[in-house]
């Protein structure tokens, strides 16, 4: 009787070591699961063509809560991009890439942050913006994946 108690209780042992090594192995992989997310959505737009008289600056991305209210895990992805074009040539090219409006949206860019993202400590490029001739290419990515709802800075 007592073999078999023991043998339960390193059964519930390992049963519980194993429940709780999962929970800490999913908590450190949803934050890379989510970045990957944001990461590959400036990737595609970095991928896109360029149209002429257009240069190539640089990307960034993050995810989590970045602007607006509520819960909910928000992916970005972002191109700086200099061009010679105006700003409505630079959206009509950009939208024919575009599938949802949230998608390849094309601003003036006048300062190296980009001060719409209101959390998530804030996002900027390296590059310091000077002149009238920025522009930042932006597409929200998504996910359906349950590290969507388990991130932490979505909340």
């Amino acid at each position: 009787m007592k073999k078999i108690c023991i043998t339960v209780l390193k059964v519930f042992g390992a049963a519980v070591l194993f429940l709780v090594m999962s929970l800490l192995v999913l908590l450190i992989v949803t934050p890379f699961a989510n970045d990957r997310v944001a990461g590959n959505t400036a990737k595609e737009l970095a991928e896109l063509p360029l149209p002429e008289n257009t240069e190539y600056i640089e990307s960034v991305y993050r995810a989590g809560k970045l602007i607006g209210c509520g819960n909910g895990m928000q992916y970005l992805g972002a191109i700086l991009i200099r061009s010679d074009l105006s700003l409505e040539a630079l959206k009509a090219h950009y939208s024919s890439f575009a599938e949802h409006e949230w998608e390849c949206v094309v601003e003036r860019q006048t300062s190296a942050e980009i001060k719409w993202v209101e959390y998530a400590g804030g996002l900027s490029f390296k590059t310091e913006v000077e002149g009238d001739d920025y522009y930042i290419v932006y597409s929200w990515g998504d996910s359906d994946s349950v590290f969507h709802d388990l991130d932490i800075r979505g909340h």
